[in-house]
């Protein structure tokens, strides 16, 4: 099978494979219902790598998920397969952050995608808040999915993308315009996996949307967000925590994996409110 056939089969999608918007926003559907967003490899030591054969044979192969630099590397090379117009971008997440908080380095990737004549924020690698459709970057207006409604805001260096929850609008990220090449998301990759202040250091974070719902664990503690508003919320003990990383996210669990589990069911961290 080729690459794309292979990625194709793994995110279960037999649709229309032209450049048009109908089948950009099926692809990222599709994506984020199928691969999962997950840093367990970096809670665990392991090294992230973002050559193009090793996020195929984790993402598609092994039917792993990843984070920011393996889903959006893959998803953008998916596209480019299909003839769309892709720049790689970075971005400077301010999700969960105070408005007076010092920023961040840029390291979160997203996407710019050409198609049907306009420019698009596509990003398959945000976890929690990921959109579930391309936004608009030619305007301000409300931007409505079936789950959340999000905008994209003009900035000083680029754009600021919000998504809207309880009324108000809440900060997801600050993107740069100017177009990476791969050998720039290297020490970016390298921070976010490694730097003892990375948050991927210090807790599990997965989620995956399916059937309407919205799946997000982090260490411990569950939260399912229903396209009608409605919200669950639970902690989970070693067991229940080793089920839901098998269903809903889809994971096979690793033997390797236990130790950490059982850690994250034990310890009451000081998780980030978000």
């Amino acid at each position: 099978m080729t690459f794309l056939d292979r990625y194709l089969s793994r995110i279960q999608y037999a649709g229309p494979l032209s450049q048009a918007h109908e089948t950009l926003t099926a692809l990222i559907e599709h994506h984020l219902a199928a691969i999962p967003f997950e840093n367990i490899d970096v809670l665990l030591g392991r090294d992230i790598d973002i050559e193009p054969e090793a996020i195929d044979a984790k993402l598609i192969d092994r039917e792993r998920g990843g984070y920011c630099f393996e889903h959006n590397n893959l998803f953008a090379r998916v596209l480019e397969a299909l003839g769309f117009e892709v720049d790689r971008l970075a971005a400077r997440v301010t999700f969960g952050r105070a408005p007076d908080a010092p920023p961040l380095p840029r390291t979160h990737m997203t996407l710019r995608v050409e198609s049907e004549g306009r420019h698009w924020l596509v990003d398959v690698g945000f976890g929690g808040v990921c959109p579930i459709a391309p936004l608009a970057l030619d305007t301000a207006e409300p931007q409505p999915t079936s789950l959340e409604t999000f905008r994209v805001l003009p900035g000083r260096d680029g754009w600021i993308a919000e998504f809207e929850a309880d009324g108000a609008w809440r900060g997801m990220y600050e993107v740069s315009p100017e177009r990476l090449g791969a050998i720039d998301y290297a020490p970016l990759n390298w921070f976010t996996s490694t730097h003892p202040e990375s948050i991927f250091k210090h807790h599990l974070m997965a989620a995956i949307v399916t059937r309407g719902a919205r799946h997000g664990l982090l260490d411990n503690r569950l939260t399912t967000r229903h396209a009608d508003g409605t919200q669950t919320s639970r902690t989970l003990d070693a067991d229940e925590l080793a089920r839901v990383l098998v269903e809903p996210f889809g994971l096979t669990i690793e033997p390797e994996w236990r130790a950490l589990i059982e850690r994250l069911a034990r310890d009451e961290a000081e998780a980030p409110r978000v």
